[in-house]
């Protein structure tokens, strides 16, 4: 099961207890992803999901974007944080490159009935991204949430940022990386990645960011 790095089974179920219930389309696709093994490590927790579903209540977001989909949970989460609040008129771009994945992830959508919120896409997330950005849709964006290849989080930093309007909410997933960015003999490209991305965001005028110890730690960057 995914829970969140260094917390203990006991802490995971505590949580469970005093958060919100999941909507059970939430709850199915969970444990459909935990029945996968231990590629279930890349879906995101459940106390992660209930966090991002409240940053969306309190942005009172209507658009987002999000890069890697997997099995869907997080997807489903803020799909149903933006229905709540807009109905017809919420709308997740969804980018992945695995129909394999993501046909996984479509029958707990239709549960919940979240799919026609969904714009899922397979392709590679930067020909997505930088199509809608073509397309007139820069600036038109309450929230991003990147969860895909490491190296390319500088890349989709950018392109969602620009897709972001001012106050706009990016969240980049994994930025702990089981603690190995903080480990310096730990030299692989992703693990580089993960700690540019860090820095750029600290060093960026263009945002106000802040790391957290949620999930795999997200960096939580507002566009100003």
């Amino acid at each position: 099961m995914s829970r969140s790095f260094g917390l203990t089974a006991d802490v995971v179920s505590y949580l469970a207890s005093v958060n919100p219930p999941e909507h059970p389309a939430l709850a199915a696709c969970r444990a459909a992803t935990a029945a996968l093994g231990g590629v279930s490590r890349m879906q995101i927790s459940a106390e992660q999901g209930a966090f991002m579903q409240l940053l969306l209540r309190l942005m009172n977001a209507k658009r987002a974007v999000e890069v890697g989909v997997f099995t869907g949970y997080s997807a489903l989460a803020t799909a149903l944080a933006l229905q709540e609040q807009h109905g017809a008129e919420a709308h997740l771009l969804a980018c992945d490159v695995s129909a394999e994945w993501t046909d996984l992830a479509k029958p707990h959508w239709t549960a919940a009935g979240v799919a026609g919120v969904i714009d899922l896409q397979i392709a590679p997330a930067m020909d997505t991204l930088n199509a809608r950005i073509a397309a007139g849709e820069a600036g038109s964006y309450d929230f991003a949430f990147i969860d895909a290849d490491k190296t390319s989080y500088p890349a989709y930093y950018e392109a969602c940022l620009t897709l972001l309007r001012s106050g706009g909410l990016m969240a980049f997933d994994n930025v702990l990386w089981s603690g190995a960015v903080a480990d310096a003999t730990v030299t692989d490209a992703d693990t580089q990645a993960l700690r540019s991305i860090a820095v750029i965001a600290r060093d960026d005028r263009r945002v106000r960011a802040a790391m957290v110890a949620v999930g795999d730690g997200l960096l939580l960057c507002r566009k100003e």
